[in-house]
């Protein structure tokens, strides 16, 4: 009988350079997202009418889109990175 809030982020790619790594940040509330980034898109979308709202106020703020559109270099790529060389070397 609680609310329930949560923001997960996930980096996809399917290429070994990381050339098409795609980055998306889901703002949820109730298991509903209702705030999507993704990077390919390159502003917030919003799916209910509160993160509507929310993203017409986020996409409004230079500072906050250039932080999100950045995730992809230093998130993402930055960890798969990380990750490839740990597999790579124990193969």
């Amino acid at each position: 009988n609680g609310y329930y809030r949560s923001r997960w982020n996930k980096c996809i790619h399917s290429s070994r350079d990381f050339s098409d790594m795609v980055y998306i940040d889901n703002y949820i509330f109730n298991k509903d997202v209702y705030i999507q980034f993704n990077s390919t898109v390159g502003e917030f979308v919003g799916y209910t009418a509160h993160g509507v709202y929310n993203a017409e106020l986020w996409n409004k703020d230079p500072n906050i889109l250039q932080q999100e559109r950045a995730e992809v270099e230093r998130y993402c790529k930055h960890n798969a990175e990380l990750y490839q060389s740990a597999i790579a070397d124990k193969t």
